[in-house]
């Protein structure tokens, strides 16, 4: 049996992430409205979460990565929906 470790433990909050992206992205989709939040703020995440799909690697912490996958795709469609309706109401 494998131990619970570190990798583990992070990758577990990277896949857990996702959910609550998840959340923010059908909100946007159902809204069509920005309100309140900066598309940087998800941007620079976004870089840091395709940052760790290189890092995690590059570790060895194998469940990271897979949890990052899920979370970096999430935040990358978060990123574009933010962008596009940001420019849309401001046009």
């Amino acid at each position: 049996m494998i131990g619970i470790t570190p990798d583990i433990i992070n990758g577990s909050f990277e896949l857990l992430g996702t959910p609550f992206v998840l959340l923010s992205i059908f909100k946007l989709a159902k809204e069509k409205k920005v309100c309140g939040i900066s598309w940087a703020m998800v941007g620079f995440f976004t870089v840091w979460g395709l940052w760790n799909l290189f890092y995690y690697p590059h570790l060895g912490q194998w469940a990271s990565f897979c949890g990052g996958i899920a979370l970096a795709i999430a935040n990358i469609i978060y990123l574009i929906q933010l962008i596009y309706w940001s420019n849309k109401r401001a046009v």
